[in-house]
């Protein structure tokens, strides 16, 4: 590869090189103003979103209690034993 461009004419080699480089920046450029499009298309269309959708009401988190039950851990143990079960003897008839 190297030895097709050392027995190309300087002129051709610099001429190859510059219209590569147009290319490179004709292709950044398209690509950059595109996304740049696409980024303000989208903040608008949020803000039409925006004040056409209502707005959800604000609801109150629920209160987790902070005293667990010591055993929660047996009883979620018996349940995916029991659901496993139940799975298994339907999956056999």
């Amino acid at each position: 590869m190297l030895a097709l461009l050392a027995n190309l004419p300087k002129e051709v080699l610099v001429k190859q090189i510059q219209d590569g480089l147009v290319l490179l920046v004709l292709g950044m450029g398209t690509v950059f103003v595109f996304l740049t499009i696409l980024i303000f298309t989208t903040k608008l269309l949020s803000k039409v979103c925006a004040r056409f959708v209502p707005a959800k009401p604000a609801t109150p988190a629920p209160k987790k209690s902070t005293a667990a039950p010591q055993n929660s851990g047996v009883n979620k143990d018996a349940e995916v034993a029991a659901a496993i079960a139940a799975a298994y003897a339907r999956s056999n008839n």
